[in-house]
């Protein structure tokens, strides 16, 4: 069993308790930010926002199918309160516990447990671990959620309006993560240290560290499943875990923007050895 699956085997049997991110990666013996990667790359969403909303579903369902009072529901659920358990019960399902109690599920969006099955892709090529920067790397940039991840190439094309693509390396990086997934992706080149912006860009400074180079060699939109084989099989086989820094995408002139073919190197942050 993979570590994304034994992650959603604890949240399915710990919910109730409200178990931190730490507590889960402990269990699943990765670091938490490693863990944090992995569960979004596996699953599309970020781990503190499938946490809850299986909490609140479970929680609806006891609601619309008995006469337990809302607060027995809210303590099972995790909440310390009823004002806390219907603030996030309605922000999750925009009706109040009262309404679901009195009408049942009906229009609910309820969220059931996650079953993994797109499969990993192994790379190719053996990933090589390699020592990068510093790098300075700017471009255009925007805030994602998992819900919105799919406009990241409209980055692309924007940066294209500026800068001719296909001749020099290009990076999309990610950082600025939070605990709800959401991130910053910067669609960009590098540029120097002390390099003026073009109008409208933003810039990321990447200290230097060590990193595991992996090759994707398939088509760009194959490209989670490469980052799902490296988080969930090839790191934690290899003994490495995920640093919380940025990581990048490398795309060199093999890459042909046109057709989204030609290969693109992924590069992971690598923690420090204790």
């Amino acid at each position: 069993m993979g570590a994304a699956r034994k992650a959603l085997w604890y949240i399915e049997s710990h919910f109730a308790e409200n178990p931190s991110l730490a507590q889960i990666a402990e269990a699943v013996d990765l670091s938490p930010f490693h863990l944090s990667r992995l569960f979004q790359v596996s699953t599309g969403t970020s781990m503190a926002r499938y946490l809850r909303a299986r909490r609140l579903t479970e929680a609806a369902r006891t609601l619309a199918a008995g006469n337990a009072p809302i607060l027995d529901v809210a303590l099972a659920a995790g909440y310390a309160s009823h004002a806390a358990f219907t603030h996030a019960f309605t922000e999750q399902f925009q009706l109040p516990p009262e309404q679901v109690r009195r009408k049942g599920l009906h229009g609910l969006a309820l969220v059931d447990a996650i079953k993994l099955d797109a499969p990993p892709l192994p790379c190719a090529v053996e990933p090589v671990r390699r020592r990068q920067g510093p790098l300075r790397v700017a471009g255009v940039c925007a805030r994602h959620t998992a819900a919105t991840v799919a406009s990241i190439p409209s980055q692309w094309q924007q940066l294209a309006l500026t800068h001719e693509l296909g001749k020099d390396i290009a990076f999309g990086v990610c950082c600025n993560r939070d605990g709800e997934g959401a991130f910053d992706y910067i669609a960009g080149m590098e540029i120097g240290a002390t390099a003026a912006l073009p109008s409208a860009w933003q810039a990321v400074s990447i200290p230097a560290r060590d990193y595991l180079v992996a090759w994707h060699a398939g088509h760009i939109s194959a490209i989670r499943s490469t980052w799902y084989w490296l988080l969930n099989d090839y790191l934690p086989r290899s003994g490495l875990s995920l640093a919380d820094a940025p990581d990048f995408e490398r795309y060199d002139a093999r890459f042909d923007d046109r057709t989204g073919n030609g290969g693109v190197e992924i590069w992971l942050p690598l923690s420090d050895p204790t």
